[in-house]
């Protein structure tokens, strides 16, 4: 598919900011591809999502600005000292491009009349550049990657291609266009225009019976149109949630039916998923409400980094982190301890906490100290900080995937094929209990929780609605941590995006930062917090040193942040920090989850923010997001039944 289509659907979704005309737009543009060839849908939705390849893979462009900027200035014969200039003076490198792009057209068409016209650029050449790119090592990778970047620009025919080769080099294609959207789109094509090689297949009474519920909803024809779309976007999400590759929904999609996208589209060992998640709750009374009735086990909280491990049939073993990244060569250890654990196993894919562990006096190591191992060890003799790896979920089994078993039977499956190894394996610690209104054990085992060097406590459904879900924030799992009666009752998850000059004792450093939330929907970070507590000198000094190597010209235009915040300067969003709150109000100052707290003109924003820790297995589009702020605002219990909030001051 020609690049300069995709492109144009990339600027009439720039704009209009309706969720339903983006929508819209990119269904069209998707069942047009299904249409002529749906092998181009590969290259389509990487672009459009801002990726070159599945997160597992671990790809990532290693693009600077100052590369750009010079390859900018080679392909349209402008000095890169002019390019910079006018960077820092609109704030936009795509557009630059696509401006110095548009007058190197203007004066080149005096002189080029007889030349050939350049055969147009596809999608598919555009991604295996970006893919060549992202591969690229050595002592010349710089010189190289100017080179092919300079040949994309000069093969554009269009200027706009430009803006958008070079915005989805720096890995900012800012048009809106977020995952959910992308897998929406993605799924409203192919229920609307399935490809052509498949032959129709109506399942029988009996199939129907083995058929995931969105399925038989798909399927149902007396169902408005509307429920049926409903239904494909289930499908398509699960399977994507599930095996997190759009070749492999691509792949899937064109041997069977949407309908059967469950069959080949399912959990494989070698392709993490994205783990299953809690909700954070505020009091043993509130976890008893909501399990009214219900079995359900409590876990110890480990205070580590969450680790997926998979055996593959070939004897391979894999460690993924929270956000799918490969993790085997920070922790080389953990493969040969679940190894040493598992019994009678060909396959699997476990859950598991991976926990710093003082190997000479048996006990558990605070995250803080995890967090100094380095990302590449040899061993675990030589590594400096020992782990022990702390399993609670088994969610494939021998070439079995267990995600539609209950908990109780796939912990039962745990037991019977691991086996604790002092110093190296062990079963969460939990206790079973069944909600009978007694406070009291819950109580002493989150003291026990804690007296161990845990946050606090999982809690899970045992029978009932106990599926694993992944990528499911679900209330059939509630995590109940130590400092439950504090604030909010959990941490929040937010972006840095500017900072303030520091004065007396902390001049020479940044006094406050300026932090946000992400919106899924519109792919903005909007601000929540000003923040100055929390900082030790220590974290003052390596927060400024590291996001100084992140500072850009002028605020992003992701960015959703009032003028009165202007900050002194602004960083891209490259970090997550994990921070402390008394509460939430609504504000006039911050932008959080504006539009939805039903007061024109004001969003949501926290109250005496500290800063806890820096959030190194979370990328900025995995901090809480606008929706979860909301939830937590409302959760509050000065505001349930109670609207009259403090405002909070933007500070």
């Amino acid at each position: 598919m020609p690049y300069s289509v995709l492109c144009q659907a990339f600027t009439d979704i720039e704009a209009v900011t309706s969720r339903l005309l983006i929508q819209q737009i990119f269904t069209t543009l998707l069942r047009q591809i299904a249409v002529q060839n749906p092998v181009d849908l590969y290259p389509v939705l990487y672009l459009a999502s801002n990726d070159v390849a599945p997160a597992y893979e671990c790809v990532e462009l290693g693009v600077g600005d100052s590369i750009l900027v010079r390859a900018i200035g080679e392909a349209t014969g402008t000095n890169p000292a002019m390019v910079k200039k006018r960077y820092e003076e609109i704030g936009d490198l795509g557009d630059v491009a696509k401006s110095f792009k548009s007058k190197q057209r203007t004066l080149g068409g005096f002189f080029q009349k007889s030349v050939a016209p350049k055969k147009p650029l596809t999608a598919a050449q555009v991604l295996h550049v970006f893919r060549e790119i992202a591969q690229t090592k050595g002592n010349q990778s710089q010189k190289w990657k100017v080179e092919n970047i300079k040949k994309l620009i000069v093969q554009a025919t269009e200027a706009t291609e430009t803006k958008y080769i070079v915005r989805g080099l720096q890995g900012k294609l800012r048009i809106g266009l977020a995952q959910s959207t992308v897998l929406i789109g993605l799924a409203h094509a192919l229920a609307l225009t399935p490809p052509i090689t498949l032959c129709p297949h109506q399942p029988t009474l009996a199939e129907l019976e083995d058929y995931p519920a969105e399925a038989r909803q798909y399927l149902d024809d007396t169902l408005p149109s509307e429920k049926r779309m409903e239904a494909a976007v289930a499908i398509v999400k699960k399977a994507y949630s599930e095996v997190p590759s759009y070749d492999a929904i691509v792949n899937g999609a064109a041997k069977v039916p949407l309908h059967q996208l469950h069959r080949a589209c399912t959990l494989t060992p070698g392709i993490p998923v994205a783990p299953m998640l809690a909700k954070p709750t505020k009091s043993i009374q509130e976890v008893l409400k909501r399990l009214s009735g219900l079995r359900f086990t409590c876990e110890y909280k480990y205070d580590g980094e969450r680790a997926q491990v998979h055996l593959l049939p070939d004897g391979t073993t894999r460690v993924f982190s929270r956000n799918l990244l490969d993790t085997s060569e920070k922790y080389p250890e953990v493969p040969l301890f679940v190894k040493e654990a598992c019994r009678n196993v060909e396959s699997f894919v476990l859950d598991a906490e991976v926990v710093a562990y003082n190997n000479k006096t048996g006990q558990l190591v605070p995250f803080q100290i995890l967090s100094t191992r380095k990302k590449t060890e040899e061993s675990a003799e030589t590594a400096k900080v020992q782990v022990i790896v702390q399993a609670f979920d088994l969610m494939y089994l021998n070439g079995k995937s267990l995600l539609n078993q209950t908990l109780a039977a796939r912990r039962s499956l745990l037991m019977e094929h691991f086996e604790a190894v002092p110093g190296k394996f062990q079963f969460a610690k939990s206790l079973d209990h069944k909600e009978d209104g007694d406070t009291t054990v819950l109580e002493e085992f989150l003291d026990s929780a804690v007296k161990g060097q845990c946050e606090g406590l999982m809690v899970k459904t045992l029978e009932v609605n106990a599926i694993y879900e992944p990528s499911r924030r679900s209330l059939n799992w509630l995590k109940l941590k130590k400092d439950y009666l504090d604030g909010l009752g959990d941490s929040v998850d937010l972006v840095p995006l500017g900072a303030y000059h520091g004065r007396g004792k902390r001049t020479g450093f940044y006094g406050a930062y300026l932090l946000a939330c992400y919106d899924s929907e519109t792919e903005e970070f909007q601000s929540v917090c000003k923040i100055g507590t929390g900082f030790s000198e220590e974290d003052l000094k390596s927060l400024a040193e590291n996001l100084n190597q992140h500072v850009i010209p002028t605020k992003s235009q992701q960015y959703s942040v009032s003028d009165v915040l202007e900050c002194d300067v602004w960083f891209d969003a490259v970090q997550v920090w994990e921070i402390k709150a008394a509460d939430l109000s609504k504000s006039s100052t911050h932008r959080g989850a504006e539009g939805k707290t039903g007061e024109e003109g004001r969003g949501i924003g926290l109250r005496f923010p500290r800063f806890e820790r820096i959030r190194d297995d979370k990328r900025p589009e995995e901090a809480t997001t606008s929706d979860q702020i909301l939830e937590m605002y409302y959760q509050q219990d000065a505001i349930a039944g109670n609207d009259d909030d403090v405002e909070d001051d933007g500070i």
